[in-house]
Formats: structure tokens, sequence, C-alpha cells
């Protein structure tokens, strides 16, 4: 693995409530990320606590680009992804007790032509369900469809439609980007604003985030932004695009840093109140946080937790016998999280440039562990052995399908699987054929997505997207006789779980 310089950037410690911190937060922190860096393969982190009023600490650590080996500071710009959710479920609370709407209201009040795949629940569908992740869709669903496509707002809310939910509405969980981004699109209709001017109106500006985009679009030119990274499939760090999710925006399109959270938390924490001025009228703030979903309500292995559930835009649950409120966030390249436990007066935030690891949130236990009084075990340590099989793994498969790669002939001449493909909920891609017997795809669906597949044998193909994200697979084609009948194409499962049927046009 390739090993990345930990460099040590602009902090800020409160000292008169980090005497009272625990020895872990004191003494033991800074060895802890700096060794969970290198361990990770994490190019660079950001983080930020708050206890009782006052900013503990914040701090960068590591580099936001790894060519310059720049470093990240409090004010290194990262995608904070679906830790926007609570910005659009606040935003829709706050105008609810403003009596601009009910957050349940009928979707179709606001949307008349809005239908999802069973007529009957469009009729019933409320902004509260979309906010809610209850719709009975799978986690996930229709996201390769959606993230970085060239389809507008309103493109993806007329194909909710097509997204058959595998569960019962309001019945189990599934999460859901498209479900926020139709919320989130209630707010240009009852104000008059679109959501990203709205968003920065009633919470970025009133709580000086300074540092905060509404929209991430231009954030490769941005000042002190980070660049994305990731160890999926290959098992080396590489370098990706910045995803263009604006699209989505209110399910995750936020840019921000650690030294803006901070106030955003330092709110949550105040009631609605931020140095002393009333931002959020507290029942604004409790509504976010009314339980709509149930997750789980038994004991979670030998973990302190007894429920699970969902609000406005955020998670609850209980942890060693306190309330928690928390939401992670990935894109492409980064991962993230936002945790705060009123009763404690504790929030944190952790931003991180490589989205293949999970010590991002082994960070946030450790330091909840360390608050609120449980023994010390060095999660990192603990879980990074089978991080690094997995990882291995992958990168053995990975390597183990392109040595298959042979010059080999596939079952039916190259020109055969050449050709229009066609999924109802996706649309179109062209094969088209390459030197040799290699193909390429072009996703119409998106700006600038392809892929090359390679014949390996026994009638598999390797795929390889050019944008790594999107994953390495194998690949196979449906015939019938010496005719190309339809071909299945899997994506990341950080974009979509299951895979999707193309069917090939004939002409």
């Amino acid at each position: 693995m390739r090993k990345i310089a930990v460099i040590l950037a602009g902090f800020l410690f409160s000292f008169s409530s980090f005497s009272q911190a625990p020895s872990f937060i004191t003494s033991q922190i800074d060895d802890y990320i700096n060794q969970g860096l290198k361990d990770w393969n994490i190019p660079g982190l950001a983080i930020a606590i708050v206890k009782d009023g006052r900013v503990v600490m914040m701090k960068g650590y590591g580099v936001r680009d790894v060519k310059s080996q720049a470093p990240v500071d409090e004010n290194t710009l990262f995608m904070i992804a679906s830790n926007s959710k609570l910005f659009t479920g606040t935003a829709l609370s706050q105008l609810d007790y403003y009596k601009k709407l009910s957050l349940d209201d009928k979707v179709s009040k606001y949307m008349p032509g809005y239908r999802v795949y069973d007529s009957a629940v469009s009729k019933l569908i409320t902004i509260r369900d979309l906010l809610s992740h209850r719709l009975g869709t799978k986690t996930f669903q229709g996201d390769f469809t959606f993230w970085n496509a060239s389809l507008s707002r309103g493109e993806i809310i007329e194909k909710m439609r097509l997204l058959k939910p595998v569960n019962q509405f309001r019945q189990n969980f599934g999460y859901c980007n498209s479900c926020f981004l139709t919320a989130g699109e209630i707010i240009p209709i009852v104000t008059g604003k679109p959501w990203e001017v709205y968003i920065y109106d009633s919470i970025v500006m009133p709580l000086g985030m300074t540092n905060t985009h509404t929209l991430g679009y231009g954030m490769s030119q941005m000042p002190n932004a980070s660049k994305p990274y990731t160890t999926q499939f290959t098992g080396e760090l590489n370098e990706l695009p910045y995803d263009l999710v604006d699209n989505l925006a209110p399910a995750g399109s936020i840019l921000s840093c650690v030294k803006d959270l901070s106030k955003w938390l330092m709110m949550q924490l105040d009631s609605g109140r931020y140095e002393g001025k009333r931002i959020f009228p507290w029942s604004v703030i409790q509504r976010t946080r009314d339980m709509n979903t149930v997750i789980s309500s038994r004991k979670s292995g030998s973990q302190p937790v007894h429920f699970t559930g969902y609000g406005l835009g955020v998670f609850e649950s209980d942890y060693n016998g306190r309330q928690i409120f928390y939401h992670t966030g990935g894109a492409d390249g980064f991962v993230t999280n936002t945790c705060f436990v009123p009763e404690e007066k504790l929030g944190i935030t952790i931003l991180t440039n490589n989205d293949n690891q999970n010590f991002f949130e082994i960070l946030r236990y450790q330091i909840l562990n360390a608050y609120l009084g449980m023994p010390y075990i060095n999660l990192s340590q603990q879980q990074l052995p089978g991080f690094k099989n997995e990882l291995q793994q992958t990168a053995t498969n990975t390597k183990n399908m392109q040595a298959r790669v042979k010059g080999n002939n596939p079952p039916l001449s190259a020109t055969a699987y050449t050709g229009e493909y066609w999924n109802d909920l996706y649309g179109r891609l062209i094969i088209t054929k390459q030197q040799g017997n290699d193909l390429k795809i072009d996703f119409k669906g998106h700006n600038n997505l392809t892929a090359t597949l390679q014949y390996m044998d026994n009638s598999e193909w390797l795929i390889t997207f050019s944008n790594i994200a999107f994953g390495i697979f194998p690949l196979k084609f449906k015939t019938d006789g010496n005719k190309v009948s339809s071909v299945d194409i899997k994506v990341n499962d950080f974009l979509e779980y299951d895979p999707y049927t193309f069917i090939k046009r004939n002409k």
C-alpha cells in the first residue's frame, strides 16, 4: 500500500474544557488518528468535538491532496453528502412551524402529477413519508440511474414511478435519496426560492457558516478543497473525479468543513440557539428528532444499543444509556459523519477523503466511549485485520480476473454484442467494438461514463468502468441461439445493490 505522509494542520483547543476531557482526548487522540490514517490508508481527516457549549478540539490531519501534500486544516472542504439531509429536514420543519406547509400534507398538493409505482400509494404519500425513508423501496434503489447522472431534478422525480417497491408502504426502512430530492423540491414551490438558496439563507448564513456551499459544482476550483480517493477494487489509493450530484441536492450536495459544522452542532446542542441567538424555535429542532420510522427495536449484538430509528434527516438510537443522533455521508472519495448527544452536550464531526474505510466511524465510537465512561478498547486495531483481509481478497479477485484476459475469442463474434440496449429506469446504453474483441459501453444517462469490456473465458467478460468508483466486475451476456438478448450490469454497492438488466434492441 502507498504510504501517506501525515501532516498536522491548523487546530484550536478550548483549554478550559480540554482539562476536563477524558484522557483519550487529552493524551491519546493525536497518536490514535495518525496511526489510523496509516493503517486505513486515508490521506486526510478533519475533526471537531464540541462539549458544554465550547469547541474542545478542531484539527486537521494528513493531506487533502496526495500529489501536492497540501495539508488538511479546519477549513478544508469535504463533500458531506447525506449529512445534508438534516439541513433539508430542518428547513421543512421550519416551514411547517411558520404554516407555509404541513409535514403531513400530501405531496400531490404541491406536485399534482407526482406518482410512484403504486397508484394508491401515490395519493397517500406525505412530505413526512419522503423524509422518513418509508416508501417501501430498497435502500439505494435507483441511485445508479440518479447519481452523477445527466438527469434534471424534475426528471429524477418523474422516474420514481418506475421504482418497484420491495416492502410495504410505511412498514419498512429503505434509504431513499430521490425521496429527499422530492421533499426538497417542495421548498421552491412554497417559498419561491430554490432549495440551495433557501438552505443558505435560513441555515448557513444565520449560523455564520461562511465556508459552506450548498451546491458542489466547481469544487475542483475551490480553495482548500480536498480531493477524493478510494482503495476499492484494486487495493491501491486512486484519485477519483468529483461527484456531480447537484441534481440530488436536497439529499446530499453540501460542501463544508469542520469549523462550520461545529457551529451546526452547537446549535443542535443549544436547542436551536447559537452564540445566544435564536436560529430556530426549539419545536422545529424537536420535530426533526421525533422518530418516524423504526429501524430496529432489538438489542444489537454486544453493542450497548437497543433501538434505532429515523427522524427527519437524522438517525437516532440509544448508546450506553444515552440518546444519540447521527448521520453518515458517503460520496465517491469521501465518507463523513456528524453526531450529537444532547444529554452530554457533546457533538462530533469527522470528515475523510477515502471512501473505502470504516475508521471515520470507529473514531466516532472511540470518542463516544471515552465521554460516556466505557472501558477503553482500541476499536481500530480490533477491526483492522478483517478490513485488510477483505481489501486484499478484493484486490486479488480483481487481479485474477484481469489475468484471465488472454485474447480468447468470445462465443459469438464481437460485433454480435454491439448495438443499443435499454433499461426502463436507466434508459439507453450503446456498445461498440474496439480493438480486437474488446468492447466499449457508453452510458447515455451519465456525463462521460463509459466502460470497457474484455473477454475472459467461459462466456464471462470483465467490465471496467472509466470511473473506478463504479467498479470492476465479471459480466455475462444472455443469448438466444446466435443472438444477444440482454446483459446484466452491476455497479459498486456504494451506489446501488442490485444489477440492471438491459435489453438489446435489434434493428
